[in-house]
């Protein structure tokens, strides 16, 4: 079965296509990526193996950049396929499903309906993942388009973990809750680490460090998601590339006060002008604040805070699980940054967590990073968002056969 996996944000579709023999046995196609969807200089870029091809063009919506993928993987050197029909399903990333989807579901119109309703729980974020199921659904009628939700893996979540300390009205009238988000990437490394060692995942304590621009733990329990660091928004938890994560909700009132700004603007700062940006001044990217750090203080504070809120968040998610398996570490600064994943781990000896100085030097693969002393299993897994998306969606349309 060819799977087409769609991820669509704002302002680009990225994309693979796969080639599903079964659940754990699979063939990647190809894979690419449209940018700067709606403005000028719109781009495609899509491999096939080894090869990269780039070209330039008018991209007015999601749509026709949907009409361009298609276009290069049927037609010329570009093409895998020979045509449209030979994708058989599709996937789509969906960032929000409320508290009505805790599963990857089949799209039909009430699932559509209730996936547009949840938009304005995340405004940013499902328009645009709304506008690549309606396009795929008109380019390519009748075949079965699935959506996989960032949010379904944290449905487990229980209640005293969900609910915020504000009026039950709230909840009640708005679903202000906790939803918890890179669901996905936290399932994918949690099945990942339980077959790294060699454990049935329903025996398994895991904590979760998905840390890229977004930053998000997960506390695993038999396989179960029962809390995370992102909460009703991705703003929520640790220090992230440009987000603040947890602060005094009292600062927003002495800012909006003192500064004369409005809401709006108070979200834009806390959303796009704090996090590892907001306090080195120098990058939102750690790689220039780990570059920096030697001369610059701000650099070194930064790095400094990332690692002392990740141990509050282990320390917290020990507790709460009553001990611990396995820590994995992925996504960008995960499975990049041995100084990060070491800064993190160092001090937690008590804990059981002793991180190999030399096997931290890992990048980009599956590794075992702890001592042979360590009682914690520390792992470094690549996430593989679009493979869960691919299987998901293949599993869903072999049930309803």
């Amino acid at each position: 079965m060819n799977v087409l996996v769609v991820n669509c944000g704002s302002s680009t579709v990225k994309y693979q296509l796969f080639a599903m023999d079964g659940e754990d046995t699979y063939r990647v196609l190809a894979r690419g990526l449209v940018e700067r969807i709606g403005i000028s200089g719109s781009r495609l870029e899509h491999r096939v193996a080894e090869q990269v091809f780039t070209e330039a063009g008018t991209v007015p919506n999601h749509r026709v950049a949907l009409e361009w993928i298609i276009k290069v993987l049927t037609t010329g050197e570009t093409g895998v396929l020979k045509n449209v029909s030979e994708i058989q399903a599709v996937g789509h990333r969906v960032v929000h499903g409320g508290e009505r989807f805790v599963d990857s579901v089949l799209i039909d119109e009430v699932v559509l309906k209730t996936i547009k309703e949840c938009a304005d729980l995340a405004p940013l974020h499902n328009p645009p993942n709304i506008l690549g199921i309606e396009a795929c659904q008109s380019l390519m009628p009748g075949v079965p388009q699935v959506a996989v939700f960032d949010t379904a893996f944290h449905g487990t979540i229980p209640e005293w973990a969900y609910i915020y300390a504000i009026p039950y009205e709230y909840y009640e009238k708005y679903r202000v809750r906790r939803y918890g988000f890179h669901g996905t990437s936290h399932r994918y490394v949690a099945e990942r680490a339980a077959k790294m060692m060699g454990k049935n995942l329903e025996e398994l304590k895991l904590i979760t460090c998905h840390m890229g621009s977004g930053v998000s733990f997960a506390a695993v329990k038999g396989g179960k998601s029962i809390d995370t660091s992102m909460g009703f928004t991705p703003l929520e938890g640790l220090v992230m590339g440009t987000r603040s994560g947890d602060i005094d909700p009292a600062i927003i009132f002495f800012l909006m006060e003192k500064e004369g700004l409005s809401a709006k603007q108070v979200e834009e700062i806390l959303n796009k002008r704090s996090g590892v940006l907001g306090i080195s001044g120098v990058s939102s990217d750690t790689r220039d604040i780990e570059e920096a750090a030697p001369s610059n203080h701000r650099a070194r504070l930064t790095l400094e805070i990332i690692a002392y809120r990740a141990k509050k968040y282990i320390g917290a998610y020990y507790a709460i699980l009553g001990g611990l398996d396995g820590l994995v570490f992925t996504a960008g600064i995960g499975e990049n940054s041995s100084f990060i994943r070491y800064s993190i781990c160092k001090g937690l000896e008590h804990l059981g967590i002793l991180i190999d100085e030399e096997r931290n030097k890992a990048r980009r693969k599956e590794a075992f990073l702890n001592s042979e002393e360590s009682k914690v299993k520390i792992m470094l897994i690549p996430t593989n968002e679009e493979l869960m998306i691919a299987r998901d969606t293949w599993r869903i349309v072999q049930q309803k056969r």
